[in-house]
């Protein structure tokens, strides 16, 4: 168990320099944030330390800058959308290296923000450097990991850091995330269902071999149903199939046996646009220059069953196009039989990444359990991969 933000003395936090690490890597258009959705995450524990009186350092990377500093990946319009949430004014450092920096964070009124540049314009953020890390500890007198979304980055902000600066605790979203995620894979209650989905089988191997011995079942959809088909000798069209991946579908669906539910059949069209002609089709009539773009009105029934009778649901990757539609219908489906789910008491978990982003275009965040902010963390983590970023941390 990692030690959380909530175990330290209130007391001790009043007038102390919180270096909490975020994870601000939000989108931009135009020098604007246009999706606040994680800056919103992090608001709880940068509340409960402003309320106890403690100075804010926050630190984030953005994007993926190359050789150093670009002025396009800077955190400034982080800033001002923060400014936005708080109602209040938020301080920019510019070189979080610099002791002029360190000066900057001791003069905070107690309960002042300040955001540090983008950690990856330094080059030793992604090599784990221990300097770089002690400068950035030189920012605080206690460090709080509240960016699950990076714990699987062995980074100067995330991992050197928390070996570096002490107390070094979870913050109240990393705890949530632990929460969720961990009584999922260690005592779910049944039935335990995966959903998955995405296009290709290789990114996903890993989660489902991790899974199969936990749960009762794993619905598989999405384009990587395709090279199942592929591996059972069936006619797969112009779908997207991974030749080189066959021998592992054939191993998988033998060693899953009744637990590896793929999809009865698919939504097809000849090529990928939304005004395409479609056709519903079983998936042993696939026809040749067709590609399979979403699952069909029979599967998202069978998969809408199987999720609502669950106990425990996590879910990672859509079941189709979704960002086109009319490929969009079975992961609305999905999304609303999770919904549903939740309803009926089930825990839900959206590992993240397009399935969270599917539940947002449903509009019903507020319908599911737990809506990961994390894509690759929480995928790692549901792998039983162990996250540098939250090993680091202190333990209970």
């Amino acid at each position: 168990m990692k030690r959380s933000l909530e175990s330290l003395d209130k007391s001790s936090l009043e007038g102390r320099r919180a270096l909490v690490r975020v994870d601000f890597n939000v989108p931009l258009k135009d020098g604007k944030v246009t999706d606040d959705t994680r800056i919103r995450a992090a608001l709880p524990t940068i509340k409960y330390l402003r309320e106890r009186g403690a100075r804010l350092v926050l630190l984030s990377h953005l994007g993926r800058p190359k050789n150093g500093p670009d002025p396009k990946y800077s955190m400034q319009p982080v800033v001002r959308a923060l400014e936005k949430l708080l109602g209040s004014p938020v301080t920019f450092l510019p070189d979080p290296t610099s002791s002029e920096a360190a000066t900057l964070t001791r003069r905070l009124p107690r309960g002042g923000v300040a955001v540090a540049e983008n950690t990856r314009f330094y080059p030793g953020e992604e090599k784990n450097d221990p300097d770089l890390a002690q400068r950035f500890a030189a920012l605080g007198d206690l460090y709080v990991n509240d960016a699950f979304g990076s714990a699987h980055r062995a980074h100067a902000s995330t991992e050197a850091i928390a070996r570096t600066l002490k107390p070094a605790v979870s913050g109240f979203l990393m705890e949530r995330e632990l929460r969720y995620l961990g009584e999922a894979l260690h005592q779910p209650k049944r039935p335990f269902v995966a959903v998955m989905g995405g296009a290709k089988i290789s990114g996903k191997i890993d989660l489902v071999e991790a899974l199969l011995p936990k749960v009762d079942e794993i619905l598989l959809g999405g384009a990587m149903a395709c090279t199942f088909f592929k591996a059972m000798g069936l006619e797969t069209g112009n779908s997207l199939v991974e030749p080189d991946r066959l021998d592992l579908a054939r191993e998988l669906m033998q060693k899953a046996g009744k637990k590896l539910v793929l999809p009865e059949g698919g939504v097809v069209a000849r090529e990928l646009s939304p005004n395409t002609a479609t056709r519903v089709v079983r998936r042993d009539a696939i026809p040749q220059g067709w590609a399979v773009y979403d699952i069909d009105p029979a599967t998202e029934k069978r998969f809408g069953a199987s999720i609502e009778k669950a106990g425990t649901v996590v879910w990672n990757g859509p079941m189709g196009v979704f960002e086109t539609p009319p490929f969009d219908h079975g992961t609305l489906a999905v999304a609303r039989s999770m919904a549903q789910a939740t309803a009926n008491g089930a825990v839900t978990v959206i590992g993240g990444g397009d399935s969270a982003a599917a539940v947002a275009q449903a509009q019903l965040n507020d319908k599911i359990t737990h809506v990961s902010t994390g894509g690759g963390a929480s995928l790692e983590f549901l792998e039983g991969k162990e996250l540098p970023g939250v090993a680091a941390l202190d333990e209970v």
